[in-house]
């Protein structure tokens, strides 16, 4: 079913967050995440996640550092909310010290990270990827961590991509990065196709999640 947006009414950010919402919902209910939440998986069953999200960033990162001096793509451009660092203490600590020649990214993983790329040769498509998964991360991406310092004791490293003292206020941080959504020059027509990207960027996610649920038979905890 086609999906309609209205970016004529109401702040951009709230646009957005609705004509999102069905996809965030049913990435935040997959069947890995149900299990993960659930607490239902072995710490390999997180780290299968933690691998996909390092070549994730990694891509989303690379299109920052290109845009950074975009008059638009670069106010979005925090290095304070820099995950790759703090993926790779993760893993070092997770997989070993070999982690970079082990670590490999799953088919969809591959997929998503190149559509990061190809959708970030204008600002919009930039935006979309880097708001579905940081905003994720900042908020209810602190249940995963408060999950992972429960039953797994990765109170440090093993969770520090949940971390984020650096950004102060986590709720004001928010607040500002919607209002330079709202205040971003784009067009009507740019922002119903923001929207869009968003959305492949949340069938980006399931994608993966789907996959590392096809896994899950062999990292529940016992």
């Amino acid at each position: 079913m086609p999906v309609t947006t209205d970016v004529e009414s109401g702040p951009f950010s709230a646009n957005l967050r609705a004509s999102t919402l069905a996809a965030h919902e049913r990435a935040n209910h997959s069947e890995y995440m149900n299990a993960l939440l659930g607490g239902e998986l072995s710490v390999e069953g997180y780290t299968r996640l933690a691998i996909q999200y390092y070549f994730i960033y990694q891509a989303i990162e690379r299109a920052a550092d290109k845009l950074a001096a975009d008059p638009v793509a670069g106010k979005f451009v925090f290095e304070e909310l820099r995950r790759v660092p703090s993926l790779e203490r993760d893993l070092e600590h997770l997989v070993g010290p070999d982690w970079r020649e082990t670590v490999r990214p799953l088919p969809s993983t591959e997929r998503y990270a190149r559509r990061v790329a190809e959708a970030s040769d204008w600002s919009g498509g930039f935006v979309a990827h880097h708001y579905t998964r940081y905003l994720g991360d900042i908020a209810g991406g602190q249940v995963i961590r408060r999950l992972l310092e429960r039953k797994y004791e990765l109170n440090e490293a093993g969770s520090l991509f949940y971390h984020f003292d650096q950004l102060g206020s986590a709720p004001k941080f928010r607040d500002n990065y919607r209002e330079q959504l709202n205040s971003a020059p784009w067009s009507d027509d740019e922002r119903a196709r923001l929207i869009e990207e968003a959305i492949v960027a949340f069938e980006c996610n399931i994608a993966v999640f789907d996959e590392l649920a096809s896994e899950l038979d062999s990292y529940r905890a016992a």
